[in-house]
């Protein structure tokens, strides 16, 4: 059967699912699933309202893998597997791998279309929190799977939904949760498709990330009262020098571009800032600042380390003085997050070829392959050696106030996801 031909029938069964799929959408924004990091109680109740839809889908097997967490709603961070078998037991698995948390809301005043868990369709849009980031994949994730299910395809590869935890805070309730303790669900043999980055016209295929490294600095100087200054040191003019100088060395030293990437040098930002002053006249004795770099995979970041610690140790010479009998200022650095860029997806992969011939035979896309400074679940897989490629149709409004998800976006990507898993 030509690829046409499987597009025509999935397409046929996915606008008869239409007001299914946009009404599952709907009752999964409306239910929370914020991270405990974040002040809420975790995705235990989303994960339940899951597995009551998909309960008598056809699939072969559904599993709960829970990541014990005090914190949260239950004392679990719950992981959904669902599992399509596919007719080639040598294969290796389709991996597709969507997540059930999401950001808090943000500015509630800045929610001007709907409240952030009470999702409302304007238009060709369902707006509320999570429902791009990553509702609208999860939920084509699932009905690609129905549609083929309900049209008796069954795959030469073993399907797996991924559906887990703790995305937004760092995975390690979730997928790496899983990698690290249950490994051998995994295997080269394998591929992933990561629907959760892409663009607005669906032709981007994301195959490469860069390193990310997030690195909290805390300067410790003497709080005195502005109008004195000479009897303490100011703690914020130290940071500020401080931020200047990292930005501007490693900007300069690691300039190298890689047109794979968007963009296309690595990036050195700083972004939170903190300080315990809370009147005009009283000169901080602490200053924290938090730079958030995102490293070309040619570089390593034991390097970047090096090299911030060398300038630390610059600004401690500069400001450096004697008060009260102590060496100030100190400077105090963390490593918040780490992760080392492995090896990008191959263009040559069968997942990366088959995914861009569906775009472009079935939607007339001309795929653009690339890479990304963001970080996604697809780094963890190539970790291990499974190639894996983040596609999706959106309009990256993740995070915003009034978040979105298109319905045309929604049901054409069901139809691809749906389309592709017959070809792999």
């Amino acid at each position: 059967m030509s690829l046409g031909t499987i597009y025509e029938r999935i397409s046929r069964a996915v606008d008869g699912l239409k007001d299914d799929i946009v009404n599952t959408l709907m009752h999964i924004i409306s239910i929370p699933a914020i991270s405990p990091d974040y002040g809420g109680e975790g995705e235990l109740d989303k994960a339940n309202a899951l597995l009551e839809i998909i309960k008598n889908w056809g699939f072969d097997e559904v599993r709960r893998i829970d990541a014990p967490d005090k914190r949260a709603k239950g004392g679990v961070r719950p992981n959904i597997l669902a599992t399509y078998r596919g007719t080639d037991p040598n294969a290796g698995k389709l991996w597709i791998v969507a997540h059930l948390d999401v950001v808090p809301p943000g500015d509630l005043s800045a929610w001007t279309v709907t409240e952030p868990f009470k999702p409302r369709v304007v238009g060709d849009r369902v707006y509320g929190r999570g429902s791009e980031d990553n509702g609208q994949s999860l939920v084509a994730s699932l009905y690609a799977v129905k549609t083929i299910m309900e049209l008796g395809i069954r795959p030469r590869r073993t399907i797996v939904l991924a559906l887990v935890s703790d995305e937004e805070t760092g995975s390690e309730y979730g997928i790496k949760y899983l990698m690290r303790n249950n490994p051998e669900l995994f295997d080269t043999k394998d591929s992933a498709l990561v629907p959760d980055a892409g663009s607005s016209d669906g032709s981007f295929i994301e195959v490469a990330e860069k390193s990310i490294l997030w690195v909290k600095f805390r300067v410790i100087g003497k709080q005195a009262h502005a109008s004195t200054p000479n009897k303490g040191l100011n703690a914020h003019e130290v940071a500020i020098a401080l931020a200047y100088l990292l930005k501007n060395t490693l900007t300069t030293k690691y300039e190298m571009r890689d047109p794979l990437y968007d963009p296309p040098e690595s990036t050195f930002v700083i972004t939170m800032v903190s300080n315990p002053s809370t009147s005009p006249n009283i000169m901080p004795g602490t200053h924290e600042f938090v730079i958030d770099c995102r490293v070309l995979p040619q570089y390593n970041l034991d390097d970047i380390l090096k090299d911030m610690d060398t300038v630390a140790n610059l600004v401690k010479a500069i400001y450096g003085r004697v008060i009260d009998g102590e060496q100030l200022p100190r400077i105090e650095r963390e490593i918040i997050q780490r992760l080392d860029a492995p090896k990008p997806t191959s263009p040559d992969s069968e997942i990366v070829k088959a995914l861009a011939k569906v775009l472009r035979e079935t939607r007339g896309i001309e795929p653009r392959i690339g890479g990304i400074g963001g970080g996604t679940f697809a780094a963890y897989f190539r970790a291990m050696g499974i190639p894996a490629v983040v596609w999706s149709t959106i309009d990256e409004v993740a995070h915003q106030p009034n978040e979105y998800a298109k319905i045309p976006n929604l049901i054409n990507d069901t139809k691809t996801i749906a389309t592709l898993i017959t070809t792999l």
